[in-house]
């Protein structure tokens, strides 16, 4: 097999097989609530004149009040799912925070769940008084408002947007068992803003017009080189994200969007666009986010994000309980275009079957897939692997470590292995 500078392998033929199961296998499994009491998953422990016929408490009474709160929230009882810091940093601005991957369900990650990367901390910017400056080899400069901004016509488009450090600590075994630490610098969302096209249009570019500057309105002033050919492509100027303003922490007012391109270039609370013939070779495309090699030279520029998947579960949060019929599940992606298939193993790799891939399948966007299966309490490792539309396919760890080394600290796209022991507790496979 072999692996490329994106980290996809030649993809081997594999032994497949489906497997389907029906509603009654999964009643009959124990897996759902008998009349009077609760199945093996919970052991008996149901609460008294909680299970129907029976009438609950919260049914003997009026629920609370419209608008409390006047902004929604999620239930007290879903408190637990929240961003966590990955490990501790020497400052909480210069940090980031990861996604609670296991606790969501289809590819959209609600905006108070989106992970974070901070190069500085959170500036507070009055949108009325924020200006983004497009300038440089154009024929028009302008400075444009936040008004103006909402003036242009809008496009609304689904993303996936991931760290280029995301699952960094797997190069040398991390110990991590929770898809929150290892793949949670990862979200999708509906973006909603400008295509950077329609800006450029305004501006007019001129013929030697081959790179632009982004940077930021933060205190590290984030500047990074985009090709121009990205920019006139898919490029967006986001202003909303989930249907909303953007979140402070995603870049509020206004960030660049770089569809597939690693996180840090998508920059936020974007101030300038400035239009060259060259990249600037700015502090974050040098000193940060290039990739140091097996043979000591940097690799610098790989923008785009490779094919990966993970299994989101089962989880270390939660795992089987019983045996019987369970759906294994996870996400796929690929900044490359779409995911055209997704193979789930249960043996380490030496049996493959293939998973269904939920809709919508997108470009540049997570895929939901899910396969039956059925646990009878037996010891497993649980991989996936993800092909794309453009003939990637997500490579294994040594491949991608016998090609690369374990120099890189970035765009790590190795199979994932979760190891599940009999007692259904789940481990990380590499550690």
């Amino acid at each position: 097999m072999a692996v490329g500078l994106g980290g996809a392998v030649n993809a081997p033929k594999a032994r497949e097989r489906k497997m389907s199961v029906s509603r009654r296998r999964i009643l009959a499994s124990g897996a759902a609530l008998a009349i009077g009491g609760m199945s093996s998953v919970k052991s008996g422990e149901a609460l008294a004149g909680a299970v129907p016929p029976d009438v609950p408490e919260w049914m003997r009474e009026q629920g609370g009040p419209i608008l409390s709160p006047a902004y929604g929230l999620p239930s007290k009882f879903e408190k637990d799912v929240v961003r966590r810091i990955r490990e501790p940093r020497a400052t909480d601005t210069e940090a980031f925070s990861v996604t609670p991957l296991q606790n969501l369900h289809g590819i959209i990650t609600p905006n108070g769940l989106v992970f974070e990367r901070h190069h500085a901390g959170v500036p507070e910017i009055a949108p009325d008084q924020h200006r983004l400056l497009i300038h440089g080899l154009v024929d028009r400069p302008l400075v444009l408002t936040m008004d103006d901004l909402l003036r242009f016509p809008a496009v609304t488009r689904i993303h996936f947007l991931e760290c280029s450090g995301n699952s960094s600590t797997e190069w040398r075994k991390s110990g991590y068992h929770s898809v929150q630490r290892t793949h949670g610098l990862m979200s999708c969302c509906e973006w909603t803003g400008v295509p950077l096209s329609t800006i450029l249009g305004e501006v007019g570019l001129k013929p030697d017009a081959k790179w632009i500057l982004a940077e930021g309105a933060d205190a590290a002033a984030m500047t990074r080189s985009v090709p121009i050919e990205k920019a006139l492509d898919d490029a967006l100027i986001v202003y909303a994200q989930n249907g909303e303003m953007l979140r402070p922490e995603q870049g509020y007012p206004v960030r660049l969007f770089l569809p597939g391109f690693e996180g840090n270039m998508s920059v936020k609370w974007l101030r300038r666009l400035k239009i060259g013939d060259r990249p600037w070779h700015s502090r974050e495309e040098t000193a940060r986010y290039t990739n140091l090699l097996a043979n000591g030279k940097a690799y610098q520029f790989a923008f785009e994000m490779d094919v990966k998947s993970v299994v989101t579960f089962p989880n270390a949060d939660r795992s089987f309980k019983a045996p019987g019929s369970y759906e294994i599940s996870g996400i796929a992606w690929s900044g490359r275009g779409h995911v055209t298939r997704v193979d789930v193993s249960v043996d380490g790799g030496a049996t493959w079957r293939r998973a269904s891939l939920q809709e919508p399948v997108l470009d540049k966007c997570l895929t939901r897939f899910r396969l039956p299966f059925s646990w009878q309490g037996q010891p497993l490792e649980i991989q996936s692997r993800a092909y794309d539309d453009k003939g990637w396919m997500q490579p294994t760890r040594s491949s991608l470590i016998a090609a690369r080394g374990t120099n890189p600290r970035y765009h790590f796209n190795a199979i994932q292995g979760w190891k599940v022991a009999a007692d259904g507790v789940l481990t990380n496979a590499s550690t």
